[in-house]
């Protein structure tokens, strides 16, 4: 599974404005649910209860807040930066700007741990999240985030 087949350059978000974690993951949500034709409190409704069982920040600034959906034919990623970083109850209690959310299908075991591990190891490359953080617009946020998994498949 590469990055470039759970994402899409109108799925990448190059500054959200949040200042909660909660509207962080309602307007992913939203996002979510305009890119997949489906209704954003369902969407939203997945991801808080996810995150209820624990906080899906991994530390260094990144979260990777993920959900099982019904109905949904494969997995999806939104990706977003966000115009300032938000408390997300990181294990390292730093607070969060760059956030990729998951959804999957319900019967999707190990193509969302698939999802899940390859995006992970993606954000938690020190000269990535640099990248990422200092890269301006869409298309190079897309650019960066596929090229960069397509090179660390490679290898």
């Amino acid at each position: 599974m590469k990055l470039n087949d759970l994402i899409a350059p109108d799925r990448v978000v190059p500054a959200l404005r949040a200042s909660t974690k909660k509207q962080v993951l309602q307007e992913l949500a939203r996002r979510a649910a305009t890119a997949l034709g489906r209704h954003e409190r369902d969407i939203a409704d997945a991801i808080l209860q996810r995150e209820r069982l624990g906080s899906t920040a991994l530390g260094n600034g990144i979260a990777v807040p993920h959900a099982r959906l019904a109905g949904l034919g494969r997995v999806v990623g939104v990706f977003a930066r966000l115009e300032r970083a938000v408390e997300f109850d990181a294990p390292d209690g730093q607070p969060v700007d760059l956030v990729f959310l998951l959804l999957a299908p319900e019967g999707a075991g190990a193509d969302h741990l698939t999802a899940l591990a390859r995006v992970s190891r993606l954000l938690r490359d020190a000269l990535v999240r640099e990248k990422l953080r200092g890269t301006e617009g869409r298309e190079a946020l897309y650019a960066l985030l596929t090229d960069r998994a397509a090179s660390n498949e490679a290898a």
